[in-house]
């Protein structure tokens, strides 16, 4: 899986390319870990070329959430295609995590004051 990275107003965007699933889900885990290590709270992940999700890569993403809020950060996602949004939706995971239409709109959330 490649990982796409780019600094957007403020945050931290990255986009993954491919499928989240208990092979990749460490690539990404690795690379999220290493921002929030390096001072990143404002971070945005761009599930726009992410076709599959699974319960791995939910899983990263609920523990970057997890450490961001500890630390005053926060996240926000965006570019949810049909599949990955029924995977969040049977986990219910959007009850958990702030969801943005745009990249553009989840650049301006979360730069929004915590």
């Amino acid at each position: 899986m490649e990982i796409r990275e780019e600094k957007d107003a403020g945050a931290l965007v990255l986009a993954p390319v491919g499928r989240v699933d208990s092979t990749t889900s460490g690539d990404l885990e690795s690379r999220l870990l290493r921002r929030l290590a390096d001072g990143e709270r404002r971070l945005v992940i761009d599930l726009a070329d992410v076709p599959y999700i699974s319960s791995a890569g939910l899983r990263v993403l609920l523990l970057t959430l997890n450490r961001l809020k500890a630390s005053g950060g926060r996240l926000v996602l965006c570019g949810i295609g049909q599949s990955v949004r029924e995977v969040f939706d049977l986990a219910g995971f959007f009850s958990v995590v702030v969801v943005a239409v745009s990249r553009e709109e989840a650049c301006a959330r979360v730069l929004e004051a915590t």
